[in-house]
């Protein structure tokens, strides 16, 4: 066994620092300051807090602590880890150094280690996407032994091992690499050490610290670790500063022309990590604004962590560039700065407005590359983002619902998974955001006016699961930068509202909450099986509907009649809700899963839903939506087929839960069939008696391909691209498939059925598709 001794460790570290490579790839802009990638922790001079910092990724967030210089893991579960995001294994021939002191705070009944673990990666090896894989090579102490993978190696007789410091030393072997795990006391006594082995290509990817390395280890069966003085050096990593994420993780913004004495409005929320009560609590936003920087301050949300700012009278004729600060204090009284810079683009008034439209992003599929190149490609206006930026499974290690302050945790750890591949588009155009069910952690949403959730589950009981601060986060964290809401009075449990107008490009856009006052189903007889599904051809779709029966709500009734029938600054309107108001779905979950009805989509209930396109009918809107993972492009009919405005369903941005659309496969009547002739097709009547002209649908494939990209390909993921042209009156619908170059003029990028191109007439019945 090789003696490796402290000054030996010290010896190689020295001699590998000049060789450590700085990767120059990533999106981080020269204008940005973030901290520097050393490779050593920085936790000596930071406070007390949740976020451990920029360069690392802990798994899962609401499990780990920095406290007192040191990060300690707060739960006894198994395979709670953090990742060095600056640091990735990418050169078998190179040597790599790292170190860390571990100490076991409180031994559990059943103990599984704690250490390393090399060799983390995803199928597509890249960082993000590895920090989440449960794969790579443990190098710790597991009780009285120190192990690599499968080799073992006895500690010194008497070692005390609640205090260790391991030292992994990496060095190519021949064609394969060669790990040695050596152990020391606090009085840096070698105590033991290991060797092994192994294939190169096993140790590419992510590294960690890793607390109790058996996923297996109960909720109350492991030890409680702490760990502190870790370092990682040597040619065998890349170093990419620019790999890390935060304390300013993100931004969104939006602009607004409030057609008020206060002009064009700025709403911009900035989002940092959850921070301590030592730690800084105010974000700075600087704006050049004719050839000066004009600087705001404002204090984070401590239940958010977000920094909104409000700045009326914009100058919206011009791009303008913005830089975002925080100071970042620590424990010896000094600070750093960190900054994110971008612009504040122009209004685009007078030419076509181009927007982005996206919705429902399944972690399997993350970090969803292929999509946000694409839009960084087509460099859309505006972005719309319809729900769901997050489901339960995100990031695996459960839910949590109460207490409240953990549940807000476990919720913003999930979110920040969006925010950290979307954050880049988001930098630089107005985006809206809306929550959807999956966000407050439900299948389904019924939300009867914020009503506490009470015995049942979320296929049919009514009203939120979710303590209301949980959810009031979830609407802070999605839509503090939207426009104020039309009417703030917040609804049951003090749960705040988020429905508004946006005026931007000369288009009037109203944000709606379809579920925030949506009737449960238990409200009404669905016959056998779940209460939100239908399975009998024998329901009648009148006894499923009602007077008494909600979708938008009154309070939004009245705001979509008034918006509809107002003007003012701009020329063309569009509705962007959760989901589209038919039921366009004939199968779900499994390609043979047939159903007649689903109470989720927005088509229940029907006279609820007549009511809310007839409502929005005089604006002659196009309505975005997205929630259905299934894209279709749908006329409205409620006197009559195809006499309301259309809907543009876009594709999930990584469809779980699939659905078809295959009414041919069980001879479901229709009429008039477009003249392109495609399958699927025509005037429609769904379980609820609504009328639907179905133009496009973009049915998917069995998902069965191993690779994230490629099975999120087959399973009809995508987005959507509206370009809205206020001088010809049109609305242009594209519908991009995941796995495709948006830019090269392939005619098989898009959905079959698309582009499709929408008249602002044809949203009033004045039909001019065939």
């Amino acid at each position: 066994m090789t003696s490796f001794s402290r000054r030996s460790a010290l010896k190689v570290l020295g001699s590998v620092a000049a060789t450590s490579s700085v990767g120059s790839a990533g999106v981080t802009r020269a204008e940005d300051q973030a901290a520097p990638a050393s490779g050593h922790c920085t936790w000596g001079k930071t406070h007390d807090r949740v976020w451990l910092g920029a360069a690392y990724w802990a798994n899962p967030m609401e499990d780990w602590r920095v406290k007192q210089g040191g990060i300690e893991c707060t739960h006894r579960g198994g395979d709670r880890n953090v990742h060095l995001l600056t640091h990735q294994f990418t050169n078998p021939s190179g040597k790599l150094l790292m170190t860390v002191r571990v100490k076991e705070l409180d031994a559990g009944t059943r103990p599984s280690g704690a250490g390393f673990r090399v060799g983390i990666r995803s199928d597509i090896n890249e960082y993000k996407s590895n920090a989440f894989a449960k794969n790579g090579i443990a190098c710790g102490v597991v009780g009285d032994e120190l192990v690599i993978g499968q080799s073992k190696s006895k500690l010194a007789k008497g070692t005390d091992t609640s205090d260790l410091k391991l030292n992994l030393l990496g060095a190519p072997a021949g064609s394969s690499y060669k790990l040695t795990l050596t152990a020391l006391d606090p009085d840096d006594n070698q105590v033991g050490s290991v060797e092994r082995t192994v294939a190169a290509n096993k140790l590419l990817g992510n590294v960690a610290v890793v607390s109790n390395f058996d996923g297996s280890t109960g909720p109350k069966q492991g030890s409680l670790y702490r760990f502190e003085d870790w370092g990682a050096i040597g040619d065998a990593f890349t170093v990419s500063p620019e790999h890390q994420f935060g304390p300013l993780l993100w931004s969104m913004y939006t602009l607004d022309d409030s057609c008020s004495n206060e002009g064009f409005i700025l709403k911009f929320t900035a989002l940092t990590g959850p921070l301590g009560e030592k730690d800084n609590h105010t974000v700075e936003l600087s704006c050049e604004q004719q050839g000066e920087w004009v600087d705001y301050t404002t204090n984070l949300d401590t239940d958010a962590w977000t920094a909104t700012f409000k700045v009326a009278n914009w100058d919206a004729s011009q791009d303008t560039p913005y830089k975002l600060s925080y100071r970042e204090k620590h424990t010896d009284n000094s600070q750093t700065i960190l900054t994110r810079t971008g612009t504040i683009r122009a209004n685009p008034s007078g030419r076509p407005l181009r927007l982005g439209a996206l919705t429902c992003q399944n972690d399997y599929a993350f970090p969803y590359a292929p999509v946000a190149e694409n839009l960084a490609k087509l460099d859309p206006d505006m972005l719309y983002f319809s729900g769901d930026q997050l489901y339960e499974n995100h990031g695996g290690y459960g839910i949590v619902r109460r207490p409240a302050d953990r549940a807000i945790l476990n919720y913003l750890r999930k979110y920040y998974q969006f925010g950290w591949a979307f954050g880049e588009v988001m930098r630089d155009r107005p985006t809206v955001v809306i929550p959807d069910d999956h966000d407050v952690f439900q299948g389904n949403i019924w939300g009867e006016g914020g009503a506490p959730m009470g015995q049942g589950s979320a296929s049919d009981t009514g009203g939120y699961a979710q303590p209301a601060r949980m959810v009031n986060v979830v609407h802070r964290t999605c839509a503090s930068h939207h426009p104020d809401p039309c009417d703030p009075k917040p609804c049951q449990q003090d749960i705040s509202v988020y429905y508004t107008r946006l005026v931007y490009g000369d288009v009037s856009f109203a944000i709606l909450a379809d579920r925030q006052w949506k009737s449960a189903p238990t409200r009404v007889d669905t016959g056998p099986g779940r209460a939100d599904h239908i399975t009998s051809a024998t329901i009648d779709p009148k006894q499923l509907d009602g007077p008494e029966l909600v979708l938008l709500g009154e309070r939004q009734e009245e705001f979509l009649d008034q918006w509809a029938n107002s003007w003012d600054g701009h020329k063309l309107k569009v509705v962007l809700s959760q989901t589209v108001f038919a039921g366009v779905a004939t199968h779900h979950g499994s390609f043979g899963g047939f159903l007649h009805g689903d109470l989720d989509c927005g088509g229940w209930p029907h006279s609820a839903r007549n009511r809310a396109i007839e409502l929005m009918r005089p604006g002659m809107p196009l309505h975005i939506n997205g929630d259905q993972h299934l894209t279709t492009m749908v006329q409205y009919g409620v006197d009559e087929q195809r006499d309301s405005p259309w809907s543009f369903c876009t594709p999930a941005i990584a469809v779980g839960y699939p659905r078809w659309w295959r009414p041919d496969d069980v001879d479901m009547p229709h009429e008039n069939r477009p003249q392109h002739g495609l399958a699927n097709t025509g005037e429609y009547v769904d379980a609820f008696g609504n009328m639907a002209y179905v133009y496009a649908v973009g049915n998917p494939e069995v998902g069965r391909k191993r690779n994230r990209y490629e099975q999120a390909h087959q399973k009809g993921s995508g987005f959507g691209l509206v370009t809205i042209d206020t001088a010809a009156k049109t609305y242009k619908c594209e519908s991009f498939r995941f796995l495709i170059d948006a830019t090269d003029g392939n005619t098989e990028n898009q959905f079959p059925g698309w582009p499709v191109v929408i008249h602002q007439r044809e949203n009033g019945g004045e039909n001019v598709i065939s």
